[in-house]
Parts: C-alpha cells; sequence; structure tokens
C-alpha cells in the first residue's frame, strides 16, 4: 500500500514500517498525528527482537515468543541437517540487478546455516566485475517485489561473467523474493529452499 491517503483511511493507532521503504511515503505519514514504527533489521537476532518488540506492542508477546523459539528450532534442524553436503559452496546471493546489490546480512547468515558461503559482502551495491572476481560456484536471484520471476537467461548474458563457475555449470537459481527478502517466519521456508539447492549442486558434481 503507496498512497497515504489509503494508509490514513484506515485510521491505524500504528503504522509500520519496514525496510526497504519510500522515505517521501515515510515523510508524507509524518505530516499525520500518528504514530510510527521503523524498524532496519539487519541480522536475524534483529529479525526475532523485532518479532518480540511487536509481541509487546499488541499484548502478544507470548505468541512472539513462541513464533521466535519455533523459528529458531528449525533454523537449527536445517544446520545440523546441513552435514550431509561435501563441499562448502561459494554462493552470490541477489536482492536487484540494476543497480546490482547483493541479498540482505540475513541472507548471508541463512547461507551459512545451509553449509555455503557468501562470496561478497551482503546488502552492498555490487559490480560485474565484483562478482566475477568473487567466482560463485551458484548465484541465487531473489529480486525484490519480482516472486519468483527474476530472470536468470539475464545472468548467462553478462559479459564479464562468462566464465564463472556458477555460469559454466549452469547452477543460476531463482528463489521467491518474500522467502529471502522478507524479515520474518517467511526466511524459514527460504532457507530451506536453499538447503534443497546446495543439496542438488554438490550432489551432482558437475554440470546441471
Amino acid at each position: 500500500m503507496d498512497s497515504v491517503d489509503e494508509i490514513l483511511q484506515l485510521h491505524p493507532s500504528l503504522v509500520i514500517g519496514s525496510v526497504p521503504y519510500k522515505q517521501e511515503t515515510v515523510a508524507k505519514l509524518l505530516e499525520h498525528p500518528l504514530n510510527f514504527l521503523a524498524m532496519n533489521p539487519r541480522s536475524l537476532a534483529d529479525i526475532e527482537n523485532d518479532i518480540l518488540l511487536l509481541g509487546r506492542i499488541t499484548n502478544r508477546f507470548q505468541q512472539a515468543a513462541r513464533l521466535v523459539k519455533q523459528m529458531r528450532q528449525e533454523f537449527a534442524a536445517i544446520a545440523k541437517s546441513n552435514r550431509v553436503i561435501r563441499k562448502k559452496l561459494r554462493v552470490y546471493c541477489e536482492a536487484w540487478p540494476n543497480p546490482r546489490i547483493s541479498s540482505p546480512p540475513w541472507v548471508a547468515e541463512l547461507v551459512k546455516l545451509c553449509g555455503g558461503e557468501m562470496v561478497l559482502p551482503p546488502g552492498q551495491k555490487v559490480s560485474d566485475e565484483q562478482v566475477a572476481h568473487s567466482r560463485p560456484d551458484l548465484i541465487v536471484l531473489a529480486w525484490a517485489a519480482t516472486g519468483d520471476q527474476a530472470k536468470v537467461e539475464k545472468t548467462y548474458k553478462v559479459a564479464a561473467w562468462k566464465n564463472m563457475p556458477a555460469i559454466r555449470d549452469k547452477r543460476v537459481h531463482v528463489v521467491r523474493d518474500e522467502l529471502l527478502n522478507t524479515p520474518g517466519p517467511p526466511l524459514v521456508a527460504g532457507a530451506k529452499q536453499l538447503l534443497r539447492i546446495f543439496r542438488d549442486a554438490t550432489s551432482q558434481g558437475g554440470k546441471e
């Protein structure tokens, strides 16, 4: 919902904004007498704290605490099951192609949980040359606000990438945007999908 008028018509007692949000939208909202809570989580720990904070604000702390506990248990199980992965994959995860932006920091944590290693700093603008120099074994595309419609074919047309292992072995995968970019419970499903992708890549040992 981008329209400030639409938001105001709901007469909210609290408006919550989580990055990425439009600064101009927030500025217009703040012109009105309402409560605005801005969230900018960077890590899985930040996300847990935000869930607990929202639980306190909404008088649902016990439910929030149970959710956090469940997420921790799911992530622990994923970390335990990654032991079957024989090789630690070098992974580049992308949140947006133009300008090219690597996935948020919590995605780097998920990659590590699943037995991989992010090859570039997360949540930053990166160049084609930086990606090429990092030589990822595997690329994951989770472009913001595109669902599962990230364009795999575009990665194979980047001239600087033609000799990268991920391109050579055709290991470019799409994960639904909300499963990696939503700072909340959907990350569990995102981590499970990453684990499946990593397992497939290491078990095949060659080109897909």
